[in-house]
């Protein structure tokens, strides 16, 4: 089944989330059943839906019609069998008690078909352990929608042990057709990411007011206007409910340890039934209706280096446990949690061994487990690193693509994976930079291009974004800055491998086409599909893809927009090599860093030689000849010579 499959949709559980999720799915075009234990939980949901699809309409984020539309979508129920009995995907949104969900999906897999897959909206609780309560394990993932879901972007996706990569990616596209963008959780780990670094956050804002070391008031300040965070944390703790948080709390102290031992503030609150907002006061008082009132002249420096220095923790054990990367951390807590800059993004601009600093003498003031530095976080700022990547010391911080720089290899990660790494003007500007940054860097001495995630290099255009905002002059002046763009790789004097997963179709392939070497695994596929859009291709499609397959190939491949797998694309001549799926990072990595160790002059010779005499065999031969005869004057020919008489690997260096 793929994402294009899915009609039908279960909601499991009308309350806040449930509803919410329920509407979100109506408003993408799937046919929902909203089920809760009796009409009058089912009822309240329905009505809500109702409400805020009305408030929709009223401020035009949606027509009438379409919020009339989504709501004739919507079937109430309370039978559980009639619920899910045609469902595609069953979503599980009952109360965050793992007893109560078991008990669901004993009754769920009585009735449900053997198609459907489950997911369960859970903040905290174990993707695995639950999984294991069903009969469908590798079709059972975690998809934690934020509160309110009609409003916010993100959706953590998120891998049980058992969870088969095909669910993962089935789940993110239903995701996308949701609108959401969804963040990829690799491993199963108490709070996954959003709540692995917020609660952690609340709680040691608690520990510095229950010390006496700030007051409420000075936290919050410091929050909003010292770290840029949209609510102060004694503000968003009241407002995602201090129950809430404690659960997740406890829970993450059971599974990981005295680190995440509750505050004792926060315990008499809730033990004081004062929950937040929900309950008319918290840390706030909101019976009259003002709620939080943050001073904005109260920062202080020391409490936002103790905060930066928890969450740096936080990012760090993440990152050593594969759960996530940096930049997906980023973009979990931008779009989850409001921040302005993510975490990491803070971490480093504060300096990871000044926060390591902080740390140490916090636990030796202290002895709390929760300030021991984790050994990733303390191994980077001893070698002066940093959570996101940097080329010749400066941070690359791109919105499209990222950047990382290892062994010689300066690697370029399409990093759009929520809408299949597709490429619009922003990313030809970042890509544009990113080589210029690239070949500016001593260090860099080959680029290896990939794509984010599994499913593809590149889909190709974002074709939806381009129909809407362009006319026929600017997109003569897309394609041209396209091709300028994609040239580069092909031009530059650095050797450039594709490492390429999933779909390389339109534009993908047209960038892929710009590498020297292309490595694909066998999932992968291959087209032009741009006359099936009434389209050309307009990246350098027509000019450079019959270079490398003939002209004949190209033309079977552009006029009939067909799809050709890795193997095909490989006895063609346009993959190099083709390698199992698990092996293609791996395959891709090593022969860039082969080729990184390579005499670089020679490199850059034999590329310009090569591209000269596509349409001037002349040209070329004579840009062979001074290429020849420039590297008889480099340390690399020395060096070259030395070592095959010495019987050992060359060291170049360029020069």
């Amino acid at each position: 089944m793929t994402a294009d499959d899915i009609t039908t949709v279960a909601v499991l559980g009308a309350g806040n989330m449930g509803h919410g999720i329920a509407e979100v799915a109506a408003l993408a075009g799937f046919e929902v059943t909203l089920r809760d234990i009796d009409e009058e939980l089912v009822g309240q949901g329905y009505d809500e839906i109702e409400w805020s699809l009305g408030k929709l309409a009223e401020k035009g984020h949606v027509s009438r019609e379409e919020a009339d539309t989504a709501l004739a979508r919507i079937t109430p129920l309370v039978d559980l069998a009639s619920a899910v009995e045609d469902a595609d995907v069953v979503v599980e949104v009952v109360p965050e008690k793992t007893d109560i969900k078991k008990d669901v999906y004993a009754a769920v897999e009585e009735h449900a078909p053997d198609r459907a897959v489950f997911v369960t909206n859970t903040s905290s609780l174990s993707i695995t352990e639950l999984g294991r309560e069903t009969t469908r394990p590798e079709r059972f993932c975690g998809m934690h929608f934020f509160n309110p879901p009609v409003r916010m972007q993100l959706v953590e996706v998120i891998s049980g042990a058992d969870t088969s990569a095909e669910t993962l990616s089935l789940v993110e596209s239903l995701a996308e057709r949701m609108g959401k963008t969804p963040v990829r959780v690799r491993k199963d780990s108490p709070g996954f990411v959003v709540n692995r670094v917020l609660v952690p956050l609340l709680n040691e804002a608690a520990w510095i007011v229950d010390a006496g070391d700030a007051t409420v008031a000075e936290v919050d300040s410091t929050t909003t206007y010292g770290l840029g965070l949209p609510m102060g944390s004694f503000e968003l703790a009241d407002q995602v409910g201090l129950d809430v948080a404690l659960h997740v709390l406890e829970y993450m102290h059971d599974e990981l340890g005295d680190v995440y031992e509750p505050c004792p503030l926060l315990t008499e609150q809730v033990d004081a039934g004062d929950f937040g907002k929900k309950s008319g006061a918290g840390f706030y008082d909101y019976a009259d209706g003002d709620g939080a009132v943050i001073p904005n002249d109260r920062v202080r420096d020391d409490v936002r280096e103790r905060l930066l220095a928890v969450m740096a923790n936080e990012v760090a054990g993440l990152i050593a446990g594969d759960v996530a990367d940096a930049p997906a951390i980023d973009r979990a807590m931008k779009l989850g949690a409001g921040f302005a800059d993510g975490p990491a993004k803070l971490a480093d601009d504060a300096g990871l061994d000044h926060l390591v600093d902080r740390l140490d003498s916090l636990h030796d003031a202290t002895g709390a487990a929760r300030y021991v530095a984790v050994d990733h976080l303390r191994d980077l700022a001893a070698a002066g690193g940093r959570f996101h990547a940097t080329v010749d010391g400066e941070t690359v911080d791109y919105d499209t693509i990222a950047v990382e720089r290892r062994d010689g290899v300066g690697q370029i990660v399409l990093d759009r994976p929520h809408r299949m790494n597709s490429i619009d003007a922003t990313v030809l500007d970042e890509l544009d930079d990113a080589v210029t940054r690239l070949e500016d860097d001593d260090e860099t001495r080959a680029i290896l291009l990939s794509g984010a995630g599994d499913r593809a290099f590149s889909a190709g255009a974002d074709v939806q974004r381009m129909v809407a905002e362009l006319d026929s002059l600017s997109a003569v002046d897309l394609s041209r800055k396209g091709q300028r763009t994609f040239g580069r790789f092909e031009e530059s004097p650095l050797p450039v491998v594709a490492a390429i997963d999933g779909f390389c179709l339109g534009g993908g392939m047209e960038l892929a086409t710009c590498a020297d070497l292309r490595v694909a695994s066998r999932r992968s596929s291959f087209g032009q599909p741009e006359h099936n859009l009434g389209l050309t291709p307009g990246w350098g499609g027509t000019q450079r893809l019959g270079h490398i397959v003939g002209e004949g190939r190209a033309k079977e491949i552009i006029l009939t927009a067909e799809r050709f797998d890795a193997e095909t694309m490989a006895d063609y001549g346009f993959v190099t090599e083709v390698v199992a799926n698990d092996a293609i990072c791996d395959r891709a990595f090593e022969l860039a860093r082969d080729l990184a160790r390579g005499p670089p002059v020679a490199q850059a010779f034999t590329k310009r030689a090569i591209l000269r005499g596509r349409d001037d065999t002349e040209a070329g031969l004579e840009t062979e000849a001074q290429g020849f005869g420039h590297v008889f004057g480099t340390d690399d020919v020395t060096e070259g010579i030395a070592a095959f008489d010495s019987d050992r690997d060359p060291e170049f260096t360029g020069e």
